[in-house]
């Protein structure tokens, strides 16, 4: 029997694959089909029958676990719509961050160069002066502390090692924070690290308490490097950004004039300090130390009273917050040029989207405040890390290879000359010393008073019967092969004073700091040790040579040139010929410490290498914060300012041993680092009129 369905109705194919049905008759025996139908959806569902019901309608596909047509379909759509999206926000990312730079750029003119700036500038610079500062007290109070604090020779190298890897690691984690927490709390967070445990390290009475402290200071300050320079840079305008970073680098000079003249004005005078009982000493080498937290103090209260970086916000989208700071820049320039009826007219700043998901936090019910905190802070750390991650890309890798290179030779010679310098004047002060030693051979001494000091002598196979040696101060002094019988100290100071193959019989030392480590190989019969001085004590006319004061003071003071010059001319010759010049410039100078014969020489060469290489500095640092995009600002200033740690430490230990060996060897290191990193710096791009990506 014939199917009344397909006696009425054909099925055919078309080209496409879909299937067109056509009516053979149009009786009501069949079932009747109307042309006239408005074609459905290619993804409309109808069921076959009004008023089935769904659950009975099952695709045999669906024991298999097979997706049904419509749904591979319905998810197809989907990808295509939502590659879409990710496209036009893709494109929509790329022009607003092309954009913002120059929207950026034209923001900065519109709100003028004025009296905000300046706030800032004095504000930062005082941030800077602080790390200065911390650049050279260890140095000033080494001479001092380690007398009063016993230190050997072994741990006052450990100290300032300790104190340049603590700035080293401080350089690489606050550089990347500020990209991530923002500039200002960064600061803040700096300076009262250093505040706080520097406060504290002068009244650390044990070596190991002293030692942790300043290690923990000098990890917060060798954060404020990074975060100024990004900081000041992001308020700048491009015609004001190489003379006016140029000028912020003095301070750091100010920090070393300060520090040189307040240790020369208050070390050397011992009874400026004071004590409490026996156990706690206040002496002056603390209270300098106390005295140079005033520019970290002053910095701390001032960046307390500025605005976050406006470029900062934009980057991480926080749009209103910018617009407010930088109103408050415009009309604060403005008034302050006699035109308070300017009005800020930016209505819309362009922001770049970011990850909605920047930092996760627990909101649950059961989430703790630590669960929180953990989360927000291992994300951040994990963005940090990525950050310096994406330093490696392509188009970055090339100009970071250079700035590394560049960094760590002027790191290395001038770090390694700076060490070479007052190293090499302490070695001739010895040598003058030395020329100058009496020598006493068989000499016989019987009941005498020795009330005078004894100084820079040598006594060989003496002899000392019933003699006193009373309220004296012996210093570099030895005593070699002697006999001293029934002989009287009392009240004796002694410095670098040791008894060597001396036999000691029916002798008595009262109140003197001769302990055994002074008697070397020694034979004592019938000898007496009453009330013997404890500990170290401090010598101050012998530890604080003004020489070095004034060799610190000078060296800071020779930079002045050097910075008003490459102020001046940043911008009209620009940067690389600035780094360029300066760095071939100073290697020529070194070869003029080949005829440092006296200390005046080297003094006199010191000042003008440091004269020479300013012009260096301020170039790198400069062209550093303005290769890099806001967003990584901070992190890779931060790697390049930890380069520079890590480089002055190996020069100190370097340039060090071959003190009183020969010259010649620092002296080729210096000028062979000075030349590559010069013609390195050749090879960067100028960047004076470049807008801050």
């Amino acid at each position: 029997m014939d199917d009344p369905y397909h006696n009425n109705v054909n099925q055919q194919m078309t080209e496409g694959g879909d299937y067109t049905y056509t009516q053979d008759g149009g009786g009501q025996d069949g079932y009747p089909y109307q042309t006239d139908y408005p074609p459905q959806d290619e993804d409309a569902a109808s069921d076959a029958t009004e008023g089935a019901d769904d659950d009975d309608q099952m695709y045999e596909g669906e024991y298999q676990g097979v997706p049904h047509p419509d749904e591979i379909k319905e998810a197809r759509r989907a990808a295509r719509i939502e590659a879409r999206r990710k496209a036009r926000m893709a494109t929509q990312q790329e022009e607003e961050e092309e954009n913002l730079p120059e929207q950026y750029e034209t923001i900065m003119e519109d709100c003028g160069h004025g009296r905000f700036q300046w706030m800032l500038f004095f504000v930062l610079g005082l941030a800077l002066m602080a790390d200065g500062v911390d650049g050279f007290v260890v140095g000033f109070v080494l001479p001092s502390a380690e007398k009063d604090m016993c230190i050997s020779n072994a741990d006052k190298g450990l100290l300032g090692l300790l104190v340049y890897v603590a700035m080293m690691v401080g350089a690489l984690v606050w550089g990347g924070l500020s990209d991530k927490m923002g500039r200002r709390k960064c600061l803040i967070y700096v300076l009262a690290i250093d505040l706080i445990f520097s406060f504290l390290s002068c009244f650390a009475q044990g070596y190991g308490f002293f030692l942790f402290f300043r290690f923990c200071s000098g990890f917060g300050i060798g954060g404020s490097i990074p975060i100024v320079y990004t900081y000041f840079t992001e308020f700048l305008q491009m015609d004001k950004r190489g003379e006016h970073l140029s000028w912020l680098c003095m301070f750091w000079m100010l920090g070393g004039l300060y520090a040189s003249f307040t240790a020369w004005g208050i070390i050397p005078h011992y009874g400026w300090g004071f004590a409490i009982g026996s156990e706690f000493q206040m002496h002056s080498w603390r209270l300098f130390i106390l005295v140079c937290l005033f520019p970290a103090l002053a910095a701390l209260v001032g960046v307390v009273f500025m605005p976050e970086s406006p470029r900062f916000l934009l980057e991480n989208a926080r749009h209103d917050e910018a617009w407010m700071i930088l109103r408050q820049v415009h009309d604060t320039n403005w008034k302050a040029k006699g035109e308070p009826e300017r009005v800020f007219t930016v209505t819309n700043i362009k922001t770049p989207q970011t990850q909605e998901d920047e930092f996760i936090e627990i909101q649950s019910d059961t989430g703790t405040a630590f669960q929180r905190w953990t989360v927000r802070h291992m994300t951040m750390l994990q963005q940090v890390m990525a950050n310096v991650m994406s330093l490696s890309a392509p188009e970055l890798r090339l100009q970071g290879l250079f700035l590394v290179i560049i960094w760590f030779c002027m790191a290395f010679s001038y770090h390694g000359l700076g060490v070479w310098f007052p190293d090499m004047i302490k070695y001739m002060q010895y040598e003058e010393y030395e020329s100058k030693v009496r020598v006493f051979h068989r000499e016989r001494v019987e009941r005498f008073h020795f009330n005078f000091s004894l100084v820079n002598q040598i006594h060989r196979e003496g002899e000392y019967v019933h003699d006193k040696f009373a309220n004296i101060e012996i210093k570099s002094v030895k005593f070699e092969n002697s006999l001293f019988e029934n002989c009287y100290f009392e009240d004796i100071k002694s410095t670098n004073t040791f008894f060597e193959n001396c036999t000691i019989k029916n002798t008595v030392f009262y109140n003197t700091d001769l302990w055994q480590e002074k008697f070397k190989n020694c034979r004592m019969e019938n000898t007496t040790f009453l009330h013997p001085k404890k500990g170290c004590h401090l010598n101050f006319q012998e530890e604080n040579d003004i020489v070095i004061y004034m060799v610190s003071f000078l060296g800071s003071l020779a930079v002045l040139p050097g910075n008003i010059i490459s102020a001046l001319f940043m911008d009209k010759i620009g940067r690389i010929r600035i780094i360029g010049g300066s760095m071939l410039a100073s290697s020529a100078c070194t070869f003029l410490l080949l005829l440092s014969f006296s200390q005046g020489a080297v003094i006199c060469w010191q000042c003008l290498f440091y004269a020479v290489s300013v012009a260096a500095w301020n170039g790198l640092e400069v062209i550093s914060v303005e290769l890099y995009p806001s967003s990584k600002r901070g992190t890779a200033f931060g790697i390049l300012n930890g380069i520079c740690k890590f480089a002055a430490i190996i020069a100190s230990f370097i340039f060090a041993a071959f003190i009183g060996i020969t010259k010649i060897i620092p002296i080729f290191l210096a000028f062979a680092a000075l030349v590559c990193g010069g013609l390195v710096a050749l090879k960067l791009p100028e960047t004076r009129e470049k807008i801050l990506s």
